[in-house]
């Protein structure tokens, strides 16, 4: 196969379109890159059928926050982590599945737990628009949320900041 070039291929994987635009930003000067939402859809695009070992976000860690008008009370360092190869939430070895905008609220969420994430900044990472209209498509992902870490019985769970946004706290 000598004297045929090889071409190469960067595959990206990001769950929300903001992450997906921050990769195509960074490696935007590679000349061949395919951007997925999924680890599946990296693998359909492959053919690929076996499944890499389970990465997970790493534990809650405490942090302050930047935007809240009320100080954030410390978020405890927790077994909580969101698969997301899998799609699902995980609290001391139980697991909980997530539909795709509850992920990526959670991945926003876990980020930065303690930090307010502001309504508007929320639905531009998860809905990937900056429509709010009666903000009911977030509160309903809120309360889906709040149920599936209620169920895990997690130490944490989704606290509202009346009229600026969400952030993730100790029950």
């Amino acid at each position: 196969m000598r004297g045929i070039p090889v071409a190469s291929l960067v595959i990206g994987i990001a769950s929300s379109p903001a992450e997906r635009r921050h990769l195509a930003r960074t490696l935007g000067g590679s000349p061949a890159l395919l951007i997925v939402s999924s680890v599946e859809q990296a693998r359909e695009f492959l053919g690929v059928t076996e499944k890499p070992p389970v990465t997970t976000v790493p534990p809650l860690a405490r942090t302050a926050t930047a935007h809240a008008a009320e100080p954030a009370p410390a978020v405890p360092s927790t077994h909580l982590a969101v698969d997301s190869d899998r799609r699902v939430l995980c609290w001391r070895g139980r697991e909980v599945g997530l539909t795709r905008l509850e992920h990526a609220f959670l991945i926003c969420l876990t980020e930065t737990p303690g930090q307010v994430w502001t309504y508007e900044r929320l639905h531009l990472e998860v809905w990937g628009n900056k429509h709010l209209g009666r903000g009911s498509d977030m509160h309903s992902v809120v309360r889906r949320v709040r149920r599936k870490l209620a169920r895990l019985n997690a130490s944490v769970t989704v606290h509202a900041v009346r009229g600026v946004g969400f952030r993730l706290a100790p029950v």
